[in-house]
């Protein structure tokens, strides 16, 4: 049987305590490896705490990883292309360790070209998550909601939370016309957390439907 190095990342310490991102991306690698005959011989988790991770000095438990596949001669499994990194100039780096890396998602056959223009895209996404966070706020803040009272800190905190509710729209948008409660429910039973890393509750639903002007 082919040997595999597993790697999963959560970018929040609340999302690490939970359990939640982890727990669903090893159970998608776990999946990927049984479909694909791969043994995974070692599993890295990471839980960063803070920007500027794109680095890999930031990411010991990756650095750790990289080391392990060269030691076995296997390739680096991660769930999603974003577990890795959401910036294209990272995953090029990676690339040069002339390590493979699979992206579950992608499938097996994904090749460095294609994880190069994934990475593109994905960066792109980003960047219009981002947009559509400063309009909203932008938004708010024309319609006379105190934002510019907020510390810096909070404003900080504001503004990550509403890139996080952004990227939660698709899901919820694919969900419209279900109850708060069923579409927690959902959510909970596809392992998607809410934007603190937590469990989903209807008023944790609600809330963020609301953040996004949903409801």
């Amino acid at each position: 049987m082919k040997t595999a190095i597993a790697y999963t990342r959560v970018s929040t310490a609340q999302q690490g305590k939970s359990g939640l991102g982890l727990e669903a991306q090893q159970a998608a690698l776990v999946r990927f490896a049984e479909a694909e005959g791969f043994d995974l011989v070692q599993t890295f988790q990471e839980v960063e705490t803070g920007k500027g991770a794109d680095a890999l000095n930031r990411r010991p438990q990756l650095a750790a990883a990289l080391k392990a596949a060269k030691k076995t001669k296997s390739p680096i499994i991660v769930a999603k292309l974003d577990r890795l990194s959401r910036d294209v100039h990272f995953i090029s780096g990676l690339m040069a360790h002339k390590t493979p890396f699979i992206v579950a998602e992608l499938g097996a056959d994904a090749d460095p070209f294609m994880l190069h223009l994934y990475a593109a895209l994905a960066e792109k996404e980003r960047a219009m998550i981002s947009r559509r966070t400063k309009d909203a706020l932008a938004a708010k803040k024309a319609q006379g909601v105190a934002l510019g009272g907020l510390r810096a800190h909070g404003a900080q905190a504001h503004e990550e939370a509403m890139e996080r509710a952004e990227q939660l729209r698709p899901v919820l948008n694919e969900l419209a016309g279900k109850s708060a409660r069923k579409i927690a429910a959902v959510l909970n039973g596809r392992k998607i957390a809410t934007p603190t890393g937590g469990v989903w509750h209807a008023a944790t639903v609600i809330r963020v439907q609301k953040r996004l002007g949903l409801a």
